[in-house]
């Protein structure tokens, strides 16, 4: 039987993900903190666990649904780069190292855009906290070099599931009246279903010539006033009050999240996977939420 290692495997996508590889009937070795799991802190049971493994996919990392204090940034930070390091020199030290290598990332990587899509041959990259998270996160990652393992790091968009993620705080809004545009509604919401990650992470492991950076995310991303209206649709609630810019920042401080979150633009195109040829199974918003908004 092939197997499989999911690092931080312990969230809504991970436990997607090893649901889906069981059915396929690989092993499959979660890496994690928590009890009853491989200890991602103990290097020489994490080399055992990389032995002979088909793929390693690593999704670790803090959540950034937080306030941006000088305690949860370097938490933020250290858990990207400090977990994908311990993962390179493990792989170094494997004598049968995994074949494949698929790192989590962020499309955040990107400036604010509203006036072009962003590619991976064309995207332009932003400034501030997060943007410096997510290259310091892709440096750790292409500072190793493999001639056994293929290295490939997903630029992951808003990845849209069944009551997990974004969506818990999306359909609360909508469901208590407040499910208007937040900000201007013009910036844009890049996203994908989670099924898609699953059948990239699937069409990578298959097509042994891909190897590098994929933005991870629909070819049709929609502004936040559409995201908004959709839901509000398939929610069947018709009414939505707006939430401006001042009022968003204010929540923000007694939520403790930040307002980067939603307000964001975000114009993310697979350029790579579509001229790989990959076929998304949730290529627009409709089909998204006709499949997880019930």
């Amino acid at each position: 039987m092939k197997k499989i290692v999911i690092v931080g495997g312990t969230g809504f996508i991970g436990k997607y993900l090893q649901a889906k590889f069981d059915a396929l009937n690989y092993i499959v070795v979660i890496v994690s903190r928590q009890k009853g799991f491989v200890n991602r802190d103990a290097e020489g049971k994490i080399i055992k666990a990389l032995n002979g493994a088909e793929m390693l996919i690593n999704l670790a990392g803090r959540s950034v649904n937080c306030r941006y204090n000088e305690k949860n940034k370097a938490e933020i930070l250290s858990s990207r780069t400090g977990t994908t390091a311990l993962l390179g020199k493990a792989i170094q030290q494997c004598d049968h190292p995994p074949k494949l290598w698929i790192n989590a990332g962020t499309a955040t990587i990107y400036r604010h855009a509203e006036d072009k899509p962003m590619t991976e041959a064309t995207g332009e990259i932003g400034e501030g906290f997060s943007v410096n998270v997510a290259k310091a996160w892709e440096k750790s990652f292409f500072d190793f070099h493999f001639t056994d393992t293929r290295q490939v790091f997903l630029r992951i968009a808003i990845v849209l599931g069944k009551n997990e993620g974004v969506m818990k705080p999306l359909k609360n809004l909508v469901r208590f009246g407040l499910g208007g545009k937040q900000g201007n509604g013009k910036q844009m919401f890049s996203w994908i279903h989670i099924e898609d990650l699953y059948g990239i992470i699937l069409f990578i492991l298959e097509h042994k010539n891909l190897d590098g950076i994929f933005n991870c995310s629909s070819p049709n991303p929609i502004t936040n006033q559409v995201l908004m209206q959709k839901l509000r649709h398939f929610m069947k609630v018709r009414i939505g009050l707006p939430s401006p810019k001042w009022l968003l920042k204010t929540g923000a401080i007694f939520i403790k999240t930040e307002t980067e979150l939603v307000l964001k633009s975000r114009w993310v195109i697979p350029e790579r996977l579509l001229s790989a040829g990959y076929s998304f199974s949730f290529p627009v918003i409709d089909d998204a939420f006709n499949d997880i908004v019930k």
